[in-house]
């Protein structure tokens, strides 16, 4: 993907995008960060589009989460820019000039993403219910009400309507994160990440939890991008697979594509060992 200057049109990076003609939702660019003498993300150039679903896949290592907690600013990238929804993430505009983000910036933009944890990151003292309502009442500012009309539906609507009261230790893996899908929708994000959410999961609950985010991605208007090790699920799902690689897309396309004809042999490779395991 080519990089842009700061006033060059982002249409040029939306590409592979499933609405290319749309302003993307997510974007970065020149995005590097390094840990230690560890380079894990060089120079990224990556959007996405709006509501488009996007799967990333790729070795250990190759900055698949890292990019999902830059957006979710657990992680303040080295250099280059990040743009959610057309406002920069880790800076803001003074006249001409682009200036370190502040806390208070950095969480409005932030309102805008949603994320789904590998290991669901629940309240253990809360119940599901006020796991749910909490940020939407202290964030969005939401009445104690119309949270909890907001938590009830997406409670019901995963499943889980007739465990309002229960307490996580009471739920199992499958049902944790399915409890941590309703909470981050509550929030109404335009943008929703998924971070390998069934790695954690006992194999007979990893079905249960595809399909809610399978249904999501159908009905849903949010753009969403799923880190999986799930290939089945990423070819089923996504509009766009992109294979990270070092740091950097290595190669992305159509699932059809990717999954049957890359053309990186570094993807080969990858896919050769995940599908063969």
């Amino acid at each position: 993907m080519h990089a842009t200057a700061d006033n060059a049109s982002e249409q040029d990076l939306g590409a592979g995008a499933a609405k290319p003609s749309a302003e993307p939702i997510v974007s970065f660019r020149k995005v590097s960060k390094s840990f230690g003498d560890v380079h894990v993300l060089r120079e990224l150039d990556f959007d996405v589009g709006p509501a488009e679903k996007v799967a990333i896949i790729g070795p250990s290592g190759s900055g698949k989460t890292t990019i999902l907690r830059v957006l979710m600013t657990l992680v303040r990238p080295d250099s280059g820019e990040v743009i959610v929804d057309g406002e920069q993430l880790y800076h803001r505009r003074v006249g001409e000039r682009l200036v370190p983000a502040d806390e208070r910036h950095l969480r409005k933009v932030r309102t805008n993403i949603g994320m789904v944890f590998q290991h669901f990151n629940l309240f253990p003292h809360m119940r599901v219910l006020r796991n749910v309502t909490e940020a939407p009442i202290h964030v969005l500012g939401l009445s104690k009400d119309e949270a909890t009309q907001r938590a009830t539906e997406l409670l019901d609507m995963v499943g889980l309507g007739d465990k309002l009261e229960a307490f996580p230790a009471q739920l199992s893996g499958g049902q944790k994160q399915r409890v941590a899908i309703a909470r981050a929708l509550a929030m109404r994000p335009k943008v929703m990440l998924f971070d390998e959410v069934t790695s954690a999961l006992d194999p007979e609950l990893v079905g249960e939890v595809l399909s809610i985010i399978r249904k999501l991605a159908k009905e849903g208007e949010m753009a969403m991008l799923i880190v999986t090790h799930e290939m089945s699920f990423a070819r089923d799902i996504a509009d766009r697979v992109v294979f990270f690689d070092d740091g950097q897309v290595a190669e992305e396309g159509p699932p059809e594509t990717i999954f049957t004809a890359p053309s990186n042999p570094r993807t080969q490779a990858f896919l050769r060992a995940v599908l063969e395991h």
